[in-house]
């Protein structure tokens, strides 16, 4: 029962002694141009991503393209298993 009233005994900090932070310090079309920006530098970051993905996945292509015109690779890399072909 001591620990009951031990907590109990402890007054409840109300809400009003909490800091300010910043988003309470600014204003509200403040805070709304700092959240679009966000959004967008988001949308480009994501769009820079998908660009580098396409031009890595095209470096890919041209490789392999280049890879099957080259006989030497081609004979280096094909299995040696001949009799599958008689």
């Amino acid at each position: 029962m001591a620990k009951k009233n031990k907590a109990s005994a402890r007054p409840a900090a109300p809400a009003q002694d909490k800091p300010a932070t910043l988003k309470d310090m600014l204003s509200a079309d403040v805070l709304d141009k700092l959240k679009a920006q966000a959004t967008e530098l988001r949308e480009q970051e994501h769009e820079r991503q998908e660009q580098q993905r396409l031009k890595v996945e095209e470096e890919r292509r041209a490789e392999q393209k280049r890879r099957d015109n080259d006989f030497g690779y081609l004979l280096e890399n094909s299995k040696q298993d001949w009799k599958k072909y008689k």
